[in-house]
């Protein structure tokens, strides 16, 4: 049985230029990654992706491969996947639920929102293991805190699902708080049956960047309300 979201129907009236921005971004580097003979995929992702152990001052890297200051590893490592699936899974996750977030926040705020839970995400994964050296890499910590606003600001949304079953192939609609409510309660599940220092998926990222993306989103969408009152005269000035 598979399960895959590939769109939405909630249409927006901006073109969602900083996703599309983020989507080239990863998907040029992932192939380069993949088609240049000169890269070479492990250095680089200890180069470039984020390990707790250095991140928190407990070793470093040495020679060629200390090539940024650790916390900037924080930010580089968004950019990089590690296969396929990997790239697919985020970017598409990106493309249906991103443009919606941008719109309501703006641009600039959009980006704010997503470097902040993307920093959320890192950090909840490298304090499950501080001493650990195995790199974090991907976007999907950022991509779920997108998810978790997308669920506040518009749970009722319709989402394209395909649905495959052996030979029985259909495309379905789900609603956006059933479609997100069971990915976050997979990842909890999936978090507490994994073992953290074996590298593989960082659950706790993906957990702790859907919390913050809940919690930022109401903030920032409150913001926005109180000054679209002010600027529309619905709100008094106070002495």
């Amino acid at each position: 049985m598979f399960f895959f979201p590939f769109a939405d129907e909630n249409p927006t009236n901006k073109k969602p230029i900083i996703s599309w921005l983020i989507i080239f971004a990863c998907s040029f580097i992932f192939l380069n990654q993949i088609f240049d003979p000169t890269y070479i995929t492990e250095q680089n992702f200890l180069r470039f992706g984020m390990i707790p152990a250095i991140l928190f001052g407990h070793s470093e890297l040495s020679g060629p491969l200390k090539i940024i200051p650790p916390f900037l590893s924080i930010f580089t490592s968004m950019f990089l996947h590690g296969g396929w699936m990997h790239i697919i899974g985020n970017m598409t996750y990106l493309y249906i639920f991103g443009d919606n977030i941008e719109e309501r926040l703006g641009k600039l705020k959009f980006i704010i929102f997503y470097l902040i839970t993307g920093i959320v995400a890192a950090f909840s994964q490298a304090i499950m293991d501080p001493t650990s050296t195995i790199p974090m890499i991907g976007a999907s910590g950022a991509i779920a805190g997108v998810l978790g606003g997308y669920l506040v600001l518009y749970p009722k949304a319709n989402i394209k699902v395909l649905f495959w079953f052996i030979i029985f192939v259909k495309i379905i609609r789900i609603r956006a708080f059933i479609v997100l409510g069971g990915w976050i309660i997979i990842q909890f599940i999936s978090f507490n049956g994994t073992d953290i220092n074996s590298g593989g998926v960082a659950y706790a990222a993906h957990i702790g960047g859907f919390i913050s993306g809940i919690l930022l989103i109401n903030i920032m969408k409150n913001k926005i309300t109180q000054k679209n009152k002010i600027l529309s005269g619905s709100v008094p000035n106070s002495k």
